[in-house]
């Protein structure tokens, strides 16, 4: 039955800096994996050696969330590769490849897991990568590889077609009947199953050690069913249901565990260990009450996910693990016992693990020593392996990794390497070996501990030492700190901080050094300290670019006007996206601080640098920008300007220029375009809503009026003669009677409710003939021809009219003007000035002003001396036969026409059209 093949590294093309290829040989939910060196060559290689000649049957993948190659190609070799063994070489022979997906869908934030069926027999395995995906997250354009996972049979030497053949005999000779009709379409039957315990995402979002006691309950479970122990078996399955859930969840604390160690957040990390720890003596205590494992298992050490050199899958293909010598164990003991006393007595640590990094001899495989892993709580964190623990394992400082570390004795550096001592040689002869070795120790205490005792030092250093002594003791100092602003720990990082600022403010003073020794300080460690603002860690950055920013502000160092220079510089294409927001964000804190007299900041140099950084691809460092740029606005106003476009609508569809200049209209107190259209739109939706408001009480008028005239009972009796014209004929002439009472139930019956006139011949279609052809208070709009108002034409057209968008106000004459023809009516008589409204009425048709209020419209469109351009009024005029006035009773025109006076106490109402049912009276 197939099962997990173990494997070691042989050989890689290349890997980052904490990320070898070795890291493969480790499942588990932390682990970080292989990643290929910063922009390399491609296409990259990887060559594994499994523990035997096998028949690989399956492999997987686990790629990266964002450091995916475009394709993975598998070859296969019975033998070391050439450039390995050349007297032993055999080409690999290519098995094909897998295609990867971008991970565009996802976002970049899932690993995809790839399973490749294959059939080949060999013992090494080569992985070729090729280019990357490209991705916004994946700057270095690298590949990387979280987990390869190898699952094959064992194979003897001859031919691969006889293989299969020759497994079924053996195992007919020996009683196991793979084809028993019993298990005949069970998964067990089956001779190329796969169990999914040995499958990659098992142990890779699984605890360690609940996985060791999962597939222990699983080996019992098929002994249970050979041994046809039913019952007992449907409980263990129950168990390894129950414990895999366990598993992901112990998993997953131990994830967050790690990530809170990174993070420095110690009491999260402590908080998630003691729960881990509750939640394993739980189970675990279940476990006992169910007989289901024995307290033996429960005391053992945790096994490794995947022992590199032994076949861990499936326990009946286990080979038996050999023992180290005792004093072999001791020092690796005496080293973890401080890590003892806080975990349960339960669980004693492992010997200590052999060294992986050789592949195993050619002799007997089945004598080969297999290495076991420490205490899963012991191993090293993923990023610990950039920056390991000192009280993990010693640091590895930034010396060749490949030298072997010293001997020097527990908490003392060890001595110098050749390359240190050449790098570090005018260091040694000033301040001491020891001092020195201190600091280039692979120990971050013993490296911090140095800082401390040379800060000391030079506090301590008498005032009376000669100059030289003392420029060569700054120097050989500063290269160290120089060194140190590197480091990884975070304490180191610190002390060499403390370090140069004593320097700067205290030793130089003290001593009175020159000017020019202040500034070797911060022309060596500046460059670095801007570096660091870059960093991944934002603890680090945050500490970096908050030390600058004293440091410029230290007296000592702001009259040399420095920093501001470095902080001026280009941003470049290929920095990254920390360090470009760092320095941005610099210079604008800087900027506030020092200004832009004599301190290293112009105008010149911070405009150009602010205006090519609005064109940088990270958002951040084009927002600081543009709010440097309205900073330096505030204070030097049109100076600002020379270095910026114009100010037109071609600029501002940039988004960043119309935020700039918008800002610049606020800083100066004038209203900006958004501000303007909002006032624009609410003056026009409050002119809405008050016609609408008035509409709507008028309507409530009218709906008032038509109640009580339809709840009057019609009168039986005539109630008197109706109003009408009396003709002399004798004397020929016009003569109007006297109005006789009219009931109120009545009153507005043939009425027209805007001139006032009654008659007869005013009923619902004659009023609608009125209100569209003769009415002198409305007219039609030339552009929709809806009957308006005279004295609402002007609101109108520009706000009802289908053609609004055609016409403007005029400023000056407050009038509804073509857009086309609005230049030329400004010039023209008829756009004389209009008075306010509280002061006078403007008429649209004669364009006069007049006395304000109701009745004066009145007045104006139907008395003899108003509008003269009324066509309604003129129509009337010339329509009407002609007479002699007649007295009192009646108000004659020029042309003999006389217009009744009756209901011109009506109130005229605004903004109703010829919908609104009031009569007219004709004379």
């Amino acid at each position: 039955m197939p099962h997990k093949i173990g494997f070691v590294v042989v050989s890689s093309s290349g890997h980052e800096n904490g990320f070898s290829a070795r890291e493969l040989m480790v499942h588990a939910p932390t682990v970080s994996g292989w990643r290929s060196p910063r922009f390399c060559q491609f296409p990259q290689e990887i060559v594994l050696q499994m523990v035997e000649r096998c028949r690989v049957r399956k492999l997987q993948l686990l790629a990266h969330q964002y450091m995916i190659p475009s394709k993975v190609e598998f070859y296969v070799s019975e033998s070391l590769p050439e450039y390995l063994a050349p007297y032993q070489a055999e080409r690999f022979r290519r098995l094909g490849y897998v295609s990867l997906c971008d991970n565009e869908k996802t976002g970049c934030r899932a690993r995809e897991l790839k399973s490749v069926y294959v059939d080949a027999v060999g013992q090494f395995l080569k992985l070729t990568f090729h280019e990357n995906h490209i991705n916004k997250y994946n700057i270095y354009n690298q590949v990387a590889l979280v987990a390869v996972n190898i699952i094959g049979d064992p194979a003897e030497f001859g031919d691969e077609s006889n293989i299969t053949s020759r497994e079924k005999l053996i195992d007919h000779y020996l009683g196991h009947n793979t084809e028993d009709p019993a298990l005949e379409g069970t998964c067990t039957g089956k001779s190329d199953y796969i169990s999914p315990l040995d499958d990659l995402a098992f142990d890779m979002y699984q605890d360690p050690e609940v996985a060791q006691i999962i597939r222990k309950l699983d080996e019992r479970k098929r002994e249970a069913v050979q041994k046809e122990r039913y019952d007992y078996a449907k409980k263990l399955k129950q168990a390894i249901a129950d414990l895999q859930k366990v598993g992901e969840r112990l998993g997953r604390y131990e994830v967050e565990k790690r990530c809170a160690v990174e993070k420095e957040d110690y009491d999260r990390a402590k908080e998630k260990k003691q729960q881990m720890e509750r939640f394993r003596g739980q189970v675990y205590e279940q476990l006992r009450l169910h007989s289901l494992v024995d307290a033996e298992l429960m005391r053992r050490p945790p096994a490794p996910p995947l022992q590199p050199l032994a076949r861990s899958g499936s326990p009946r293909h286990q080979q038996p693990v050999l023992p180290e010598p005792q004093e072999d164990r001791a020092p690796e003991s005496r080293r973890a016992e401080p890590f003892l006393q806080e975990k349960p007595p339960a669980q004693p640590l492992g010997p200590q693990p052999a060294a992986v990094d050789q592949p195993p001899p050619a002799a007997n495989p089945h004598l080969r020593t297999h290495p076991q892993a420490v205490p899963y709580d012991e191993r090293p964190l993923p990023a610990a392996r950039k920056q390991p623990a000192a009280a993990l394992e010693p640091e590895k400082g930034d010396s060749d990794g490949n030298e072997p570390p010293g001997g020097g004795a527990p908490g003392e550096p060890e001595p110098l390497t050749e390359k240190a001592l050449r790098e570090a040689g005018p260091a040694v002869d000033v301040l001491g070996e020891a001092l020195v070795a201190g600091a280039y120790s692979k120990t971050w205490s013993c490296r911090e501990d140095a800082l401390l005792a040379l800060c000391k030092q030079l506090t301590q250093m008498p005032a009376g030492t000669p100059r030289e002594e003392l420029k060569s003791v700054l120097r050989a100092s500063i290269f160290l700190v120089r060194r140190a602003i590197r480091d990884l720990v975070t304490p180191v990082f610190q002390a060499s901080l403390r370090l140069l600022k004593m320097i700067i403010t205290q030793y130089i003073p003290k001593h009175k050094l020159s000017k020019l020794e202040t500034a070797h300080c911060v022309e060596r460690t500046l460059p670095v300290l801007l570096t660091r603002t870059g960093d991944s860690s934002a603890r680090l950055r945050v500490t970096a670019s908050n030390f600058i920013q004293e440091m410029a502000l230290f007296k000592e160092v702001r009259c040399l006007q420095i920093i501001p220079h470095y902080l001026v510089q280009p941003l470049k294409a290929n920095s990254s996206a920390h360090l470009a927001v760092s320095q941005m964000d610099l210079l604008a804190r800087l900027l506030k601080d020092l200004g832009t007299g004599s301190t290293g900041f112009t105008i010149d140099n911070v405009m150009e640098f602010s205006v090519s950084a609005l064109e940088h691809r990270v958002y951040e460092v084009r927002e600081t920008a543009v709010r440097v740029i309205l900073d330096m606005y505030k204070q030097h106003r049109a100076f600002v300007l020379e270095y910026l476009p114009p100010d037109d609508n071609t600029t501002r569809k940039n988004v960043l220029y119309k935020t700039i200049f918008e800002g610049f209209a606020k800083i100066d107190g004038r209203p900006t375009d958004a501000e303007v259209k909002a006032q624009r739109k609410a003056a026009t939706e409050e002119a809405e809503k008050q016609k609408k408001e008035e509409i709507k009480v008028l309507q409530g008028q009218l709906a008032a009026l038509t109640e009580i005239q339809a709840g009057a009972q019609p009168s039986k009796e005539t109630a008197g003669p109706t109003l009408e014209d009396s003709q002399d004929t004798r004397e020929g002439k016009a003569v109007a009677c006297p109005a006789p009472e009219i009931p109120a139930a009545h009153y507005l019956d043939n009425l027209c409710i805007f001139c006032g006139e009654r008659s007869e011949s005013f009923t619902e279609e004659g009023l609608d003939l009125h209100y569209w052809k003769q009415c002198l208070m409305l007219t039609r709009c030339t552009c929709c021809r809806q009957v308006v108002e005279v004295s609402s034409l002007t609101e109108h057209l520009l706000t009802e009219c289908d053609k609004k968008g055609g016409f403007r106000r005029c400023y000056r004459c407050s009038e509804a003007v073509l857009k086309e023809e609005l230049p030329r009516h400004i010039k023209t008589k008829d756009c004389n000035p209009a008075k306010p409204e509280k002061l006078a009425n403007r008429c649209p048709l004669c364009h006069e002003n007049f006395s304000p209020g109701e009745e004066a419209w009145k007045a104006h469109l139907m008395g003899p001396a108003g509008c003269t351009m009324n066509l309604r009024k003129t129509h009337v005029l010339h329509k009407a036969p002609a007479v002699p006035p007649a007295g009192k009773s009646a108000a004659v025109t020029k042309s003999g026409t006389s217009v009744s006076k009756v209901g011109s106490k009506i109130p005229t109402p605004k903004g109703l059209n010829k919908s609104s049912g009031r009569t007219y009276a004709k004379r």
